[in-house]
């Protein structure tokens, strides 16, 4: 897809439809009230029933031609003008393509009026990037991956994207709106990998999908059985990983040679946890919902679809990304409750919930990155049932220390549109997380659970260190106006702003 930034008036721009978007404060705005006479007052005429009231997400398509130079107009509720922000810049793109499912479109034209970039400082280069970035994530066909031959509506794929504004430095905008499509290709890489089914993607087939990458950009890829991963003493990674018959593997990109920092001095790496199936172990779910349990990867495939971004957007930029990979299952060699296991740092762990499983293969694949040469840390997980319940399906919650480092990834998100709310780190609660038999334990009792999930990867940290509990945001079980059920693709986004922070 083409994508073009242009400094035209809504009604000069050559395109099959042109979006228009529409507040339900009705700001006054000479150019769409010029629009709207061309149009023969067929906006005016939509609002005063009711039908394009502005309200968001709700959409009317009127007849182009005549004074204009697009056939369709298709306007568009965004809610009032003064409480846009940049959460919502994306999702203007996500609406409109999920709008025109079904509808046969070339070429699309988005207005995109000043007023929306000077709202809450957005800006008119991060309004473009966003937008674009939000329409290539809408025209991902969720179901595609098994379902190609079955005959259903699905988004529009453009063969060109026209974003137009009032005046700009065009050259500066375009560059911006193209960055934003690169990472919406990269998000809808990650959601496409994450909705795979377990039978589909074991960790050997998650270790391919990150080789194709590498072959694919020209990056360091290191893949380790379950007999390395021993020997170096992975004690929490193989825990989780011996009870399947699919053997685990210990995954990692890395671009830029040993020793490279970016232009910062910093390496940053990020680690995601790979759990291509978890049933909970001996420790079993319960059966409701168990199938979204293939999801359980997704902080994995959001890491190495970062990855694959930034090559594209930066090449050569000194990045890592750490895919701990397992099957977290029942069997005969699987990890009972209680055993006691050595990690790779050196501490003790018993652990007595098998579920609780993330937190041990990520503590030691935080631990390895370390070992590398990694100077910051950020990883992405399902971690825990918790933060969906505190947050529910459109907030991510986090962790992080120091403040400065936590700061910094939270500011990278907001610049992306993702939302991130910060959880303390209350000491108070590591007393219930001590062991007879080891340094600590796992899992403990339900009260503060959210917590002490964090307080337990700290203990495998010693450098600047953010976590994004992505259980709850890692996938909608319902269509939105904006994006389809399914995986979302979200910390992508604010991974690629963060690591393109060093270029």
């Amino acid at each position: 897809m083409q994508v073009r930034v242009v400094a035209a008036r809504p009604w000069d721009v050559e395109a099959d439809i042109l979006a228009v978007p529409i507040t339900s404060d009705a700001p006054s705005d000479e150019l769409l009230a010029e629009l709207d006479r061309r149009l023969g007052g067929s906006l005016g005429s939509y609002r005063a029933i009711g039908e394009l009231d502005g309200k968001a997400w709700r959409s009317a398509m009127l007849a182009g031609g005549g004074e204009t130079g697009v056939d369709w107009v298709l306007g568009m509720g965004i809610g009032v003008l003064g409480e846009q922000t940049r959460v919502t810049a994306p999702r203007i793109g996500g609406a409109l393509m999920r709008r025109l499912i079904g509808v046969s479109v070339g070429r699309l034209a988005v207005w995109l009026p000043s007023s929306l970039a000077e709202t809450d400082g957005v800006g008119a280069a991060a309004l473009v990037e966003l937008v674009a970035r939000g329409v290539v994530e809408g025209m991902a066909d969720p179901y595609a991956i098994y379902r190609e031959d079955i005959e259903r509506e699905v988004p529009p794929q453009l063969d060109e994207l026209i974003l137009c504004v009032v005046d700009g430095d065009l050259k500066a905008l375009g560059a911006a709106a193209e960055r934003g499509a690169i990472i919406g290709e990269g998000g809808n890489r990650a959601r496409r990998l994450a909705q795979r089914s377990s039978n589909d993607v074991s960790p050997d087939v998650l270790a391919d999908e990150a080789s194709a990458i590498a072959a694919e950009h020209g990056l360091a890829a290191t893949i380790l059985g379950p007999e390395q991963a021993a020997e170096l003493g992975m004690g929490m990674f193989m825990a989780v990983g011996r009870g399947s018959d699919n053997p685990p593997r210990f995954i990692s990109l890395r671009s830029g040679g040993a020793g490279h920092t970016g232009s910062n001095g910093r390496l940053l790496a990020m680690v995601g946890k790979g759990v291509t199936f978890d049933s909970g172990g001996i420790s079993i779910k319960p059966s409701d919902r168990m199938e979204e349990m293939k999801m359980d990867k997704t902080g994995a495939c959001t890491v190495l679809a970062a990855m694959a971004t930034v090559a594209r957007l930066a090449p050569g930029l000194p990045l890592m990304a750490v895919a701990p990979a397992v099957e977290n299952m029942p069997g005969p060699h699987s990890t009972r409750p209680g055993d006691v296991v050595r990690a790779l740092n050196g501490k003790v762990v018993e652990v007595n919930n098998t579920d609780a499983e993330g937190r041990l293969i990520l503590g030691d694949a935080l631990t390895w990155a370390e070992q590398q040469g990694a100077t910051h840390l950020v990883d992405v997980a399902t971690l825990t049932g918790a933060v969906e319940r505190a947050f529910g399906k459109l907030i991510t919650g986090g962790f992080g220390t120091p403040q400065a480092w936590w700061d910094e990834v939270s500011a990278a998100g907001e610049r992306q549109g993702e939302r991130y709310w910060q959880i303390p780190l209350i000491d108070d609660y590591k007393a219930e997380m001590e062991s007879w038999y080891a340094d600590l334990q796992n899992s403990s009792s339900p009260e503060g659970s959210l917590i002490k999930s964090g307080l337990f990867l700290r203990e495998f940290v010693t450098r600047p260190w953010a976590h994004l509990d992505i259980a709850g945001t890692a996938y909608l079980r319902k269509n939105m106006p904006w994006g389809a059920r399914g995986a979302t693709g979200v910390s992508h986004a604010t991974l690629v702003e963060l690591a393109l922070n060093g270029a």
